[in-house]
């Protein structure tokens, strides 16, 4: 089995207060892997394009670090600069503090009146990192809304989706994140690892980190208030999930067929 955690943390504006949060969380839990937040670098605002860093930075150096002195694998996000605008990255590092997954954001948050195109570029590639045997399908926050991506992460191998955001609050939202979330598990018959921001004043953020497994059922949902808590991901459960529904060996189509 792999231990996972929800790191469920407060998001700040400054990045070296984020970067000890983090610390601190990885060093609260023993666990294979530690999931953050989308935007761990700094909580999104006009801002973001100042605080942005390369992948050589003091911000992501400083995630290496903290991976490898705890010998734990993490996903989390941050801002790079991106000519006029940044990328909405997500960041897989494994226990020996290397980079072995880098995601840009491909669906951007243009509805409910926000418009995140204004000041983030987005990405054009599906990723799926290797994290010590464990491949991980990377996804962004809006992202879950797009079926199409998950189906394009399980074609090319992954063994889990982990699912980083700064979900928006509003009319539904919390209901939407939810379900969808549970949804990509189901549809693709795959463990699910959700980690969003708990709430904050600015609108961003509703809690509900979940882990979901490939039945759709939530084995850890962390409620709204900020939380790092440990869950199991039994690749077996995988098996047997598969065997009695093999529904990805019943499609009629694949991402391959419809691009062709």
């Amino acid at each position: 089995m792999t231990v996972v955690a929800l790191g469920q943390i407060p998001i700040d504006r400054e990045p070296k207060k984020n970067l000890e949060t983090v610390r601190e969380a990885m060093a609260s839990v023993e666990a294979d892997l530690v999931v953050f937040p989308e935007a761990t670098l700094s909580r999104f605002g006009r801002h973001i394009g100042e605080v942005a860093e390369p992948l050589d930075g003091p911000f992501v150096n400083g995630l290496r670090q903290i991976a490898r002195e705890n010998g734990t694998a993490l996903i989390a996000g941050v801002w790079e600069p991106d000519g006029g605008r940044v990328a909405n990255t997500t960041l897989a590092i494994d226990t020996g503090g290397s980079i072995k997954g880098t995601y840009r954001k491909i669906h951007l948050f243009d509805s409910f009146g926000s418009r995140e195109s204004e000041f983030v570029s987005p990405g054009s590639e599906p990723v799926v990192a290797e994290l010590d045997g464990l491949r991980v399908g990377l996804a962004t926050c809006y992202d879950v809304r797009f079926p199409e991506l998950f189906r394009k992460l399980v074609d090319q191998g992954a063994d889990v989706f982990a699912v980083i955001a700064a979900w928006a609050s509003g009319p539904l939202k919390e209901d939407h994140w939810t379900t969808m979330v549970r949804a990509r598990a189901i549809e693709n018959t795959t463990w699910t690892v959700a980690v969003g921001q708990p709430p904050h004043s600015d609108g961003f953020g509703v809690g509900h980190s979940m882990l979901v497994d490939p039945m759709g059922v939530v084995t850890r949902d962390l409620g709204p208030a900020p939380a790092v808590e440990t869950a199991y991901i039994d690749p077996g459960r995988s098996d047997a999930v598969r065997a009695a529904l093999p529904s990805l060996t019943h499609r009629r189509f694949t991402i391959g067929d419809i691009a062709g």
